[in-house]
């Protein structure tokens, strides 16, 4: 089945089988890497993507289920000149990460996070990302992280 797909700003026509999952379309036929598979069951959030300006977990999305809409991958997030993201640079300041496994997906949903919760506390950024998970870190530098890139987004 053909499914059409804006993915980082870029129009794509793919031709896939009915049960493609969006993150096998992006990883394995854009060759966008960015969009991690942690867990294949939607626990982890290792391939949060950002899908009609919502954060989605992209392993247990069907590529028909999104044909026609907007995507946003971690590649997306940065200025055509390299300029990264006020959430990735965050992320890169505060150390945000360790293994670095599920920072694209963490970074992802505290994107969405920020631009639907732009005055969310620590207790609520802790809260609105307990979809994602982190085995390396305790948090501490994630939650920092989220609360500069927030503040740069919200000024």
């Amino acid at each position: 089945m053909q499914v059409q797909l804006t993915v980082n700003g870029k129009p794509h026509s793919v031709d896939v089988p009915p049960n493609t999952l969006l993150v096998q379309v992006l990883r394995e036929h854009l060759k966008l890497t960015g969009t991690h598979v942690g867990c294949d069951t939607a626990q982890c959030g290792a391939c949060t993507v950002i899908k009609d300006g919502h954060a989605i977990k992209s392993c247990n999305v069907l590529a028909a289920q999104v044909s026609g809409s907007a995507i946003t991958t971690i590649e997306g997030l940065a200025e055509p000149d390299g300029t990264m993201h006020p959430m990735q640079a965050a992320f890169k300041e505060c150390h945000g990460l360790q293994c670095g496994y599920c920072t694209t997906g963490m970074v992802m949903s505290a994107v969405d996070l920020c631009k639907h919760h732009p005055k969310a506390t620590a207790g609520e950024i802790r809260e609105l990302l307990e979809g994602n998970i982190c085995r390396c870190t305790g948090y501490q530098n994630i939650i920092k992280a989220v609360q500069q890139g927030q503040a740069a987004m919200n000024p």
